[in-house]
């Protein structure tokens, strides 16, 4: 019975991300794709409503040898129980131009997300933020994670420059 009701929020959670991503997608036709930010999180367990972890993200812009640092935290509300491993987040930076400076990024992001995994798993994260609510990440974050968690709500992302 558990199971069943926690194969229905992930699956309403799924629904959310996808229409989260509908949404980015949206607002990201407006702008072009700028490069790709790579984020690796931390480990921890889950609580039932939410959960917070700690991000070393790494942005690379389209055509350069640059790339830019950051520190934050991915927090999750909504149901989330568990413990997950080490993950890594990758998204497609979607900006107004194709010229997003150094620290640029930096800013808080939401959208909504969805998470299973039993061993390894996979979860979708759709956010909008940065500058002016002016960047995507898009069109949905792929995380490997290893553990067991379950997971379906609002995700916010918070990045500073190092």
């Amino acid at each position: 019975m558990m199971f069943a009701t926690a194969s229905r929020l992930l699956m309403i959670g799924t629904i959310a991300a996808a229409l989260a991503g509908m949404a980015v997608a949206q607002a990201a036709s407006k702008g072009v794709e700028a490069g790709y930010l790579r984020c690796n999180v931390d480990a921890g367990a889950s609580f039932l409503f939410g959960s917070s972890r700690d991000i070393q993200c790494s942005y690379t812009p389209h055509g350069t040898k640059r790339t830019d640092r950051y520190t934050g935290s991915i927090d999750s509300f909504g149901v989330d129980i568990g413990y997950r491993e080490n993950g890594v987040l990758v998204w497609g930076v979607i900006a107004p131009s194709a010229d997003v400076g150094p620290g640029a990024l930096a800013g808080k992001y939401s959208g909504a997300s969805a998470e299973a995994a039993a061993g390894y798993g996979l979860g979708a994260n759709a956010l909008i933020g940065g500058s002016d609510k002016s960047i995507a990440l898009q069109p949905l974050s792929i995380e490997g994670t290893e553990g067991l968690n379950i997971a379906a709500g609002v995700t916010t992302l918070t990045l500073k420059a190092r």
